[in-house]
Protein backbone atom coordinates (compact mmCIF):
# COMPACT_ATOMS: atom_id res chain seq x y z
CA UNK A 1 0.00 0.00 0.00
CA UNK A 2 1.44 3.80 -0.86
CA UNK A 3 -0.31 6.40 0.74
CA UNK A 4 -1.19 10.30 -0.57
CA UNK A 5 -3.04 13.05 -0.72
CA UNK A 6 -5.97 14.25 -2.85
CA UNK A 7 -7.17 18.29 -2.68
CA UNK A 8 -10.74 17.24 -1.48
CA UNK A 9 -11.15 18.52 2.08
CA UNK A 10 -8.83 21.18 1.47
CA UNK A 11 -10.39 23.19 -0.97
CA UNK A 12 -9.60 26.76 0.85
CA UNK A 13 -6.51 26.01 1.57
CA UNK A 14 -5.17 24.84 -1.94
CA UNK A 15 -7.68 27.32 -3.83
CA UNK A 16 -9.85 24.44 -5.36
CA UNK A 17 -13.24 27.28 -4.87
CA UNK A 18 -13.15 30.69 -6.16
CA UNK A 19 -14.36 31.55 -2.51
CA UNK A 20 -11.17 31.23 -1.02
CA UNK A 21 -9.27 34.31 -2.76
CA UNK A 22 -5.95 32.87 -3.47
CA UNK A 23 -4.19 30.57 -6.78
CA UNK A 24 -5.59 27.19 -7.05
CA UNK A 25 -2.93 24.87 -6.69
CA UNK A 26 -1.37 23.08 -9.53
CA UNK A 27 -0.43 19.49 -10.15
CA UNK A 28 3.45 19.43 -9.28
CA UNK A 29 2.34 21.40 -6.06
CA UNK A 30 -0.44 18.59 -5.28
CA UNK A 31 2.97 16.39 -5.38
CA UNK A 32 5.33 18.47 -3.62
CA UNK A 33 2.30 19.26 -0.78
CA UNK A 34 2.22 15.37 -0.87
CA UNK A 35 6.18 14.77 -0.46
CA UNK A 36 6.90 17.24 2.13
CA UNK A 37 3.87 15.66 4.04
CA UNK A 38 6.11 12.45 4.09
CA UNK A 39 3.58 10.70 1.61
CA UNK A 40 4.11 8.99 -1.31
CA UNK A 41 1.36 10.55 -4.25
CA UNK A 42 -0.96 12.14 -5.09
CA UNK A 43 -5.31 12.38 -6.40
CA UNK A 44 -4.67 15.49 -9.19
CA UNK A 45 -8.28 16.76 -10.22
CA UNK A 46 -8.76 16.73 -14.12
CA UNK A 47 -9.32 20.08 -14.33
CA UNK A 48 -6.23 20.71 -12.73
CA UNK A 49 -4.08 18.77 -14.78
CA UNK A 50 -5.26 20.36 -17.98
CA UNK A 51 -4.74 23.55 -16.39
CA UNK A 52 -1.30 22.69 -15.33
CA UNK A 53 2.03 21.83 -16.93
CA UNK A 54 0.77 17.56 -16.50
CA UNK A 55 4.45 16.50 -18.31
CA UNK A 56 6.38 18.47 -15.87
CA UNK A 57 4.39 17.23 -12.72
CA UNK A 58 4.55 13.75 -14.19
CA UNK A 59 8.08 14.14 -14.51
CA UNK A 60 8.16 15.27 -10.53
CA UNK A 61 6.59 12.05 -10.13
CA UNK A 62 8.86 9.65 -11.39
CA UNK A 63 12.07 11.61 -10.67
CA UNK A 64 11.06 10.76 -6.54
CA UNK A 65 8.96 7.27 -7.00
CA UNK A 66 5.86 9.23 -6.20
CA UNK A 67 2.18 7.53 -7.75
CA UNK A 68 -0.24 9.73 -9.88
CA UNK A 69 -4.25 9.32 -9.42
CA UNK A 70 -6.74 11.20 -12.14
CA UNK A 71 -10.10 12.20 -10.21
CA UNK A 72 -12.52 13.06 -13.13
CA UNK A 73 -16.12 12.78 -12.76
CA UNK A 74 -19.48 11.36 -14.89
CA UNK A 75 -19.71 8.81 -17.29
CA UNK A 76 -19.82 10.33 -20.65
CA UNK A 77 -17.31 8.01 -22.62
CA UNK A 78 -15.67 10.29 -24.59
CA UNK A 79 -14.71 12.58 -21.50
CA UNK A 80 -13.58 9.35 -19.74
CA UNK A 81 -11.66 8.20 -22.56
CA UNK A 82 -9.94 11.65 -22.50
CA UNK A 83 -8.89 11.23 -19.04
CA UNK A 84 -7.90 7.89 -19.50
CA UNK A 85 -5.57 8.92 -22.23
CA UNK A 86 -4.20 11.70 -20.26
CA UNK A 87 -3.78 9.40 -17.53
CA UNK A 88 -1.46 7.04 -19.88
CA UNK A 89 0.54 10.14 -20.81
CA UNK A 90 1.76 10.80 -17.78
CA UNK A 91 1.60 7.51 -15.86
CA UNK A 92 -1.24 7.52 -13.93
CA UNK A 93 -2.24 4.61 -11.92
CA UNK A 94 -5.83 4.74 -11.72
CA UNK A 95 -8.74 7.45 -13.12
CA UNK A 96 -11.45 7.89 -10.77
CA UNK A 97 -15.03 8.50 -11.78
CA UNK A 98 -18.31 9.54 -10.02
CA UNK A 99 -21.66 8.88 -11.36
CA UNK A 100 -24.20 10.56 -8.95
CA UNK A 101 -27.79 10.26 -9.65
CA UNK A 102 -28.36 10.42 -5.90
CA UNK A 103 -28.06 13.10 -3.81
CA UNK A 104 -25.45 13.70 -0.86
CA UNK A 105 -26.66 11.36 2.12
CA UNK A 106 -27.67 8.55 -0.34
CA UNK A 107 -31.07 10.30 -1.05
CA UNK A 108 -32.74 8.20 -4.18
CA UNK A 109 -36.15 9.63 -3.81
CA UNK A 110 -36.36 11.88 -6.66
CA UNK A 111 -34.89 9.24 -8.40
CA UNK A 112 -38.33 6.72 -8.04
CA UNK A 113 -38.75 4.47 -10.81
CA UNK A 114 -35.86 5.75 -13.06
CA UNK A 115 -32.91 4.20 -11.05
CA UNK A 116 -32.61 0.76 -12.85
CA UNK A 117 -32.80 2.94 -16.37
CA UNK A 118 -29.80 4.78 -14.68
CA UNK A 119 -27.71 2.20 -13.79
CA UNK A 120 -27.96 0.39 -17.35
CA UNK A 121 -26.57 3.66 -18.92
CA UNK A 122 -23.54 3.67 -16.58
CA UNK A 123 -22.92 0.11 -17.40
CA UNK A 124 -23.50 0.77 -21.11
CA UNK A 125 -21.10 3.82 -20.63
CA UNK A 126 -18.32 1.93 -19.03
CA UNK A 127 -18.79 -0.99 -20.84
CA UNK A 128 -17.97 1.65 -24.28
CA UNK A 129 -15.06 2.92 -22.36
CA UNK A 130 -13.04 -0.38 -21.36
CA UNK A 131 -13.53 -1.98 -24.93
CA UNK A 132 -11.04 0.94 -26.27
CA UNK A 133 -8.97 0.77 -23.06
CA UNK A 134 -5.41 -0.06 -23.10
CA UNK A 135 -4.75 -3.10 -21.20
CA UNK A 136 -1.65 -1.30 -19.83
CA UNK A 137 -2.57 1.52 -18.75
CA UNK A 138 -4.59 3.18 -16.02
CA UNK A 139 -7.41 1.61 -13.78
CA UNK A 140 -10.84 2.86 -14.33
CA UNK A 141 -12.71 2.80 -10.94
CA UNK A 142 -15.99 4.28 -10.10
CA UNK A 143 -15.79 5.49 -6.79
CA UNK A 144 -18.94 5.07 -3.98
CA UNK A 145 -20.01 8.64 -4.06
CA UNK A 146 -22.62 8.31 -1.45
CA UNK A 147 -24.99 7.01 -4.39
CA UNK A 148 -23.97 3.78 -5.14
CA UNK A 149 -24.31 0.44 -2.97
CA UNK A 150 -22.05 -1.93 -2.59
CA UNK A 151 -24.14 -4.13 -4.61
CA UNK A 152 -24.21 -2.20 -7.25
CA UNK A 153 -20.58 -1.29 -7.11
CA UNK A 154 -19.86 -5.31 -7.35
CA UNK A 155 -22.66 -5.88 -10.22
CA UNK A 156 -20.90 -3.19 -12.20
CA UNK A 157 -17.33 -4.72 -11.83
CA UNK A 158 -18.76 -8.22 -12.57
CA UNK A 159 -20.30 -7.67 -15.13
CA UNK A 160 -17.77 -5.80 -16.70
CA UNK A 161 -15.11 -8.01 -16.25
CA UNK A 162 -12.17 -6.22 -16.82
CA UNK A 163 -8.79 -6.10 -14.73
CA UNK A 164 -8.52 -2.54 -15.20
CA UNK A 165 -11.71 -1.90 -13.94
CA UNK A 166 -12.85 -1.57 -10.13
CA UNK A 167 -13.95 1.03 -7.25
CA UNK A 168 -12.71 3.60 -5.80
CA UNK A 169 -13.44 2.92 -2.17
CA UNK A 170 -14.36 5.97 -0.48
CA UNK A 171 -14.52 4.90 3.68
CA UNK A 172 -16.30 6.83 5.03
CA UNK A 173 -19.65 6.64 2.41
CA UNK A 174 -21.05 3.34 3.07
CA UNK A 175 -22.94 5.02 6.07
CA UNK A 176 -24.40 7.28 3.48
CA UNK A 177 -26.13 4.13 1.44
CA UNK A 178 -26.56 2.64 5.23
CA UNK A 179 -24.53 0.05 4.94
CA UNK A 180 -22.30 -1.16 7.86
CA UNK A 181 -18.39 0.08 6.66
CA UNK A 182 -16.35 -2.71 7.84
CA UNK A 183 -18.90 -5.51 5.87
CA UNK A 184 -19.12 -2.76 3.29
CA UNK A 185 -14.67 -3.06 3.08
CA UNK A 186 -15.00 -7.22 3.13
CA UNK A 187 -17.29 -6.79 -0.15
CA UNK A 188 -15.96 -4.96 -2.06
CA UNK A 189 -11.98 -5.39 -1.33
CA UNK A 190 -11.05 -7.86 -4.52
CA UNK A 191 -12.45 -4.84 -7.21
CA UNK A 192 -11.27 -1.80 -5.36
CA UNK A 193 -7.64 0.20 -7.20
CA UNK A 194 -8.09 2.97 -5.33
CA UNK A 195 -8.81 4.22 -1.30
CA UNK A 196 -10.36 7.41 -0.68
CA UNK A 197 -9.09 8.04 3.67
CA UNK A 198 -12.43 9.56 4.79
CA UNK A 199 -13.75 10.30 8.21
CA UNK A 200 -17.06 11.13 9.86
CA UNK A 201 -18.63 11.95 13.07
CA UNK A 202 -22.25 10.28 13.74
CA UNK A 203 -25.23 12.67 15.13
CA UNK A 204 -28.19 11.44 15.53
CA UNK A 205 -31.40 12.76 14.18
CA UNK A 206 -35.25 12.16 13.97
CA UNK A 207 -35.07 11.24 10.19
CA UNK A 208 -31.64 9.42 11.13
CA UNK A 209 -28.19 10.70 11.44
CA UNK A 210 -25.74 12.93 10.09
CA UNK A 211 -22.14 12.73 8.88
CA UNK A 212 -19.77 15.49 9.94
CA UNK A 213 -16.40 15.48 8.99
CA UNK A 214 -13.40 14.68 11.20
CA UNK A 215 -9.82 13.90 10.98
CA UNK A 216 -8.31 10.42 10.34
CA UNK A 217 -8.75 8.51 13.75
CA UNK A 218 -11.37 11.39 15.32
CA UNK A 219 -14.25 9.85 14.16
CA UNK A 220 -15.91 6.00 13.56
CA UNK A 221 -14.16 4.68 10.63
CA UNK A 222 -11.86 1.42 11.97
CA UNK A 223 -8.92 1.95 10.39
CA UNK A 224 -7.06 -0.96 11.70
CA UNK A 225 -9.69 -3.16 10.30
CA UNK A 226 -9.25 -1.65 6.68
CA UNK A 227 -5.61 -1.99 6.58
CA UNK A 228 -5.50 -5.74 7.88
CA UNK A 229 -7.98 -6.22 4.95
CA UNK A 230 -6.27 -4.63 2.19
CA UNK A 231 -3.12 -6.38 3.54
CA UNK A 232 -4.44 -9.79 3.39
CA UNK A 233 -6.73 -9.46 -0.26
CA UNK A 234 -5.16 -6.27 -2.50
CA UNK A 235 -2.08 -5.09 -0.86
CA UNK A 236 -0.79 -3.05 -4.07
CA UNK A 237 -4.35 -0.63 -3.64
CA UNK A 238 -2.90 3.32 -2.89
CA UNK A 239 -4.85 5.42 -0.51
CA UNK A 240 -5.21 9.28 -0.21
CA UNK A 241 -6.49 11.06 2.81
CA UNK A 242 -9.99 12.70 1.96
CA UNK A 243 -11.09 14.72 4.33
CA UNK A 244 -15.33 14.94 3.82
CA UNK A 245 -17.43 18.21 2.43
CA UNK A 246 -17.58 21.41 4.55
CA UNK A 247 -21.39 20.35 4.69
CA UNK A 248 -22.42 17.52 7.30
CA UNK A 249 -24.68 15.30 5.14
CA UNK A 250 -28.13 13.76 6.65
CA UNK A 251 -28.79 10.23 5.95
CA UNK A 252 -32.59 10.12 6.70
CA UNK A 253 -32.62 5.96 7.11
CA UNK A 254 -35.19 5.89 9.40
CA UNK A 255 -37.74 7.57 6.62
CA UNK A 256 -39.45 4.96 4.97
CA UNK A 257 -38.87 6.43 1.73
CA UNK A 258 -35.43 6.71 1.96
CA UNK A 259 -35.71 3.13 0.66
CA UNK A 260 -36.67 4.01 -2.64
CA UNK A 261 -34.84 2.20 -5.11
CA UNK A 262 -32.71 0.93 -2.98
CA UNK A 263 -31.19 -2.92 -3.53
CA UNK A 264 -33.26 -5.39 -0.78
CA UNK A 265 -31.69 -5.87 2.17
CA UNK A 266 -31.52 -8.22 5.14
CA UNK A 267 -32.48 -8.08 8.00
CA UNK A 268 -28.68 -8.72 9.75
CA UNK A 269 -27.75 -6.16 7.47
CA UNK A 270 -29.65 -3.62 8.75
CA UNK A 271 -29.01 -4.69 12.26
CA UNK A 272 -25.52 -4.42 11.98
CA UNK A 273 -25.73 -0.73 10.65
CA UNK A 274 -27.99 0.65 13.44
CA UNK A 275 -26.18 -1.02 15.94
CA UNK A 276 -22.77 1.14 14.57
CA UNK A 277 -24.62 3.88 14.35
CA UNK A 278 -26.17 3.14 17.89
CA UNK A 279 -22.79 2.09 19.51
CA UNK A 280 -20.64 5.33 17.79
CA UNK A 281 -23.43 7.63 17.50
CA UNK A 282 -22.64 11.52 19.64
CA UNK A 283 -25.26 13.93 20.77
CA UNK A 284 -21.68 16.19 22.43
CA UNK A 285 -20.86 19.36 20.31
CA UNK A 286 -21.43 21.27 17.62
CA UNK A 287 -21.38 18.78 14.17
CA UNK A 288 -21.26 22.66 11.82
CA UNK A 289 -18.07 23.14 10.03
CA UNK A 290 -16.56 27.20 10.12
CA UNK A 291 -18.44 26.76 6.45
CA UNK A 292 -21.68 25.69 8.26
CA UNK A 293 -21.41 28.76 10.57
CA UNK A 294 -20.25 31.79 8.03
CA UNK A 295 -16.49 31.87 9.21
CA UNK A 296 -13.93 33.75 6.80
CA UNK A 297 -12.48 32.20 4.03
CA UNK A 298 -8.86 32.41 5.93
CA UNK A 299 -10.71 30.69 8.94
CA UNK A 300 -11.81 28.13 7.03
CA UNK A 301 -8.77 27.47 5.16
CA UNK A 302 -6.83 27.30 8.66
CA UNK A 303 -9.58 24.88 9.85
CA UNK A 304 -8.80 22.37 7.08
CA UNK A 305 -5.39 22.14 7.34
CA UNK A 306 -5.53 21.66 11.17
CA UNK A 307 -7.54 18.93 10.14
CA UNK A 308 -4.79 17.58 8.08
CA UNK A 309 -2.45 17.80 10.06
CA UNK A 310 -3.76 15.68 12.80
CA UNK A 311 -4.86 13.26 10.14
CA UNK A 312 -1.30 12.70 9.01
CA UNK A 313 -0.18 12.35 12.97
CA UNK A 314 -2.94 9.61 12.78
CA UNK A 315 -2.25 7.96 10.16
CA UNK A 316 2.01 7.74 10.48
CA UNK A 317 1.62 6.09 13.57
CA UNK A 318 -0.93 4.09 11.69
CA UNK A 319 1.58 3.07 8.61
CA UNK A 320 3.96 2.48 11.71
CA UNK A 321 1.73 0.04 13.39
CA UNK A 322 1.10 -2.27 10.55
CA UNK A 323 4.49 -1.45 8.70
CA UNK A 324 3.18 0.25 5.36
Amino acid sequence: MRFGLTVSGTVYAMGMTAAAGRPRITAKELLQTAEAYGLQGGEIPLEVLKQSDADEAAEYARDRGLFINVAAGGFDPGALKEALALADRIGALTVRTVVGGAKYGGDRRHMAGEWRRFLESILHSFRNVMETADPAGANLAVENHQDLASEELLWLCETIGSEKFGITLDTGNPLATAEEPIDFFRRVAPWVKNVHLKEYAIYPSEEGYRLARKPLGHGVIDFPALLRIFQETNPQVTMSIEHGALEARHVRVLMEDFWTEYPPRTALQLTRLLRFVEDHATTRGDWRTPFEKGAPAEEIAAYELEELDAALAYLSNLRKRYSV
